[in-house]
């Protein structure tokens, strides 16, 4: 059957800007997680149409309110702007991508 994955993602305590751009285990968690699925499409032929990361941006989260952040982008809910930044993670993703995820089996396999 067709599967979709909606809503993967990885929250994680970010209390200050440079943490959050140095976002290492989200990257990782995204990286394992599509290398695995590229990995169940070649050897066995799992029909997965979509992958949908969790989320674009940082947002209020029902379970953990602004504590936790799930977001490719920092956002910064202090100030009357909400200014957006991509994290290490945005721009990973950005890059698998732009090279169709070569940049997955560039790297070393997770276990």
């Amino acid at each position: 059957p067709p599967i979709y994955m909606t809503e993967n993602g990885s929250c994680e305590e970010e209390p200050d800007l440079e943490s959050a751009l140095a976002d290492h285990k989200r990257q990782q968690y995204f990286e394992g997680y599509i290398r695995a699925c590229a990995e169940a499409i070649q050897d066995f032929g799992v029909d997965l149409r979509g992958y949908f990361a969790w989320s674009l941006m940082d947002n209020f989260e029902w379970q953990f309110g602004f504590s936790k952040r799930f977001g490719l982008h920092r956002v910064e809910f202090n100030n009357g702007n909400l200014t957006r930044t991509p994290k290490l993670s945005a721009k990973w993703f950005k890059k698998t991508i732009e090279e169709n995820g070569n940049t997955i089996f560039k790297s070393q396999k997770i276990v």
